[in-house]
């Protein structure tokens, strides 16, 4: 049984290597787009503590979804987040997926390159919205009577800038218009319906955001128009993107025979094919034959998915330094 293993382990390490020589090369090209991404992510959260201190708890707001849907309670409302929270999880892990399986059908780094675009997009427009309008929350901690509906004016700005995390953006109030969460959902999964390759998945991934949908209006977390301008908005927002910018996997490949080639004018002659081999092989020479047989499709055309065929991104960089 060891014997076995041991091959099949070095594999992985090989393929692991691999991957993150080509990952760090895009990441040392587009880290500042990544950074402005996560760094909105504080922004955005500012911007929520904010319109929290000019909430006016106030008698809740007719709405269609809360007279169809029955009230889950307080001690049910962990069902949403629940659903959410998995869905966040795996779409990350999916991601990194091709770090360990041959199946790579796009760039890791460029990936969430666009996922964060959007992201920050419908976020900027979500701040925009819940700031020009306040709507009393239906949340039970957003009701009148409770202490924390309405907050006493900051002292200083650093209790604005610190947002109380996380108690902070758990027990928020006002920033209504959209959801929060159902624009990571959405993202997330017309993200792997487009770069995905499980249709049942991609099924369930849609069923479970409609459910997510249909769990933050029964918890009494939003209004249902806060996840109705979520789904159009979102979509809208990806479909935009999508058009309006080149693929962050692909480019014109009717100039190059057919071979993919790295995104974003990466130079190709930067990635030795001797530290390749030293890393994945342990000495130089070997492998090259070995990685040319782990072909796999990288390239999606018009939002699908072709089977796999025998131009890699692995072989063109081997063979990059030839082409000089």
């Amino acid at each position: 049984m060891p014997l076995y293993i041991a091959p099949e382990l070095f594999k992985i390490w090989r393929r692991i290597a691999a991957e993150t020589i080509i990952e760090w090369q895009l990441l040392l090209e587009k880290w500042k787009y990544l950074l402005f991404g996560l760094v909105f992510q504080y922004i955005h959260g500012v911007a929520a503590r904010i319109v929290h201190y000019l909430h006016q708890p106030a008698p809740i707001l007719p709405d269609t979804g809360f007279l169809v849907l029955p009230e889950l309670g307080r001690s049910r409302a962990y069902m949403s987040e629940t659903l959410f929270t998995s869905m966040f999880i795996l779409f990350v892990l999916w991601t990194f997926h091709p770090f360990l399986f041959h199946n790579k059908r796009f760039y890791t780094v460029l990936l969430w390159c666009k996922v964060l675009v959007i992201l920050v997009a419908c976020q900027l427009l979500r701040i925009v919205t819940f700031l020009s309008t306040q709507l009393p929350g239906p949340n039970y901690h957003c009701r009148e009577g409770s202490p924390v509906a309405k907050l006493p004016p900051p002292r200083n700005i650093g209790e604005v800038l610190l947002i109380n995390f996380p108690k902070g953006i758990v027990y928020g109030c006002g920033d209504l218009i959209f959801s929060s969460h159902m624009i990571f959902a959405i993202v997330f999964v017309r993200t792997y319906q487009k770069y995905g390759s499980k249709r049942w998945t991609k099924r369930l991934a849609w069923f479970s955001s409609v459910i997510l949908g249909l769990l933050i209006i029964a918890s009494r977390k939003h209004y249902t128009v806060d996840v109705v301008v979520a789904w159009y908005t979102v979509l809208l927002v990806f479909h935009y993107v999508d058009r309006q910018f080149l693929d962050l996997e692909i480019t014109d490949r009717s100039s190059t025979g057919g071979l993919p080639i790295l995104p974003l004018n990466m130079k190709l002659k930067d990635i030795r094919s001797e530290d390749l081999q030293k890393l994945m092989n342990g000495h130089v020479g070997a492998g090259i034959g070995d990685l040319a047989s782990e072909r796999r499709q990288r390239t999606p055309v018009n939002g699908k998915i072709l089977d796999d065929t025998n131009s890699t991104m692995m072989e063109l960089v081997l063979n990059g330094n030839q082409m000089d």
